[in-house]
């Protein structure tokens, strides 16, 4: 199999440099099935791409397609609910930067993941209000029933410290592969109820910035959807 080569970045299990297998181009359409061969009682399947590359979409579209064909069997957990809340980054200097990865509290997120690995009962969960601009602590739940965690974020597979540390609990990963230009058009649409100059900074100093991160410095997925 090809092999690919990711600049600077560290590799998995911060091995720096490493050579990775190149990721399997799948169909969107084709997601659930491959997703329905995994074994085991729970599986935690990891979708990640940049700001705007549509990873929440899919992740529900997912579950309703799993759900469909077994009642029950997938749930969506965001990594949008490990932000740090909005006085602690103040508190950091880190507010301006929210999104950016040294902005979520990524051992949380890794106790959950451990956690749900091995649940046999259900699970809270946290969320992320958009309205309030932080998280929920307690805002979902993944049923004790749950076979397949459908986990979405712009970090999952970053190869820097704590986060190479969540690579071990996934079953399978997934990347959205969108063009840049897509991204920026999508961005534009998500901020376009702020000022220009705020809907500016959010779009070219922080989300772009932020998915050009994950470009270079990302381990490979499993599988890669382009253009979703």
């Amino acid at each position: 199999m090809a092999e690919f080569w990711l600049g600077d970045s560290n590799g998995p299990m911060g091995d720096v440099g490493a050579f990775m297998d190149s990721e399997l181009r799948v169909d969107r359409a084709d997601l659930a099935a491959h997703i329905r061969q995994l074994d085991g009682a729970r599986n935690l399947i990891a979708i990640v791409g940049a700001p705007g590359s549509g990873k929440s979409h899919l992740a529900e579209e997912l579950a309703a397609q799993l759900n469909a064909h077994t009642p029950g069997s997938a749930a969506v957990v965001g990594m949008d609910g490990f932000h740090r809340s909005n006085a602690e980054l103040e508190e950091l200097g880190q507010l301006a930067r929210k999104g950016a990865p040294e902005t979520f509290d990524v051992a949380g997120l890794n106790d959950l993941l451990t956690t749900l690995r091995a649940a046999r009962a259900d699970v809270t969960v946290p969320t992320f209000d958009c309205e309030l601009d932080e998280p929920n602590p307690h805002g979902g739940l993944v049923p004790a029933a749950t076979r397949y965690v459908l986990i979405e974020g712009n970090y999952l597979l970053l190869t820097r410290p704590e986060w190479r540390d969540l690579f071990p609990l996934y079953d399978l990963s997934i990347r959205l592969e969108v063009p840049e230009d897509e991204l920026r058009a999508r961005l534009a649409r998500r901020w376009q109820d702020l000022p220009a100059e705020e809907a500016r900074c959010k779009i070219e100093e922080n989300d772009l910035p932020n998915g050009r991160l994950i470009r270079r410095e990302n381990r490979a997925a499993d599988f890669v959807v382009f253009g979703a």
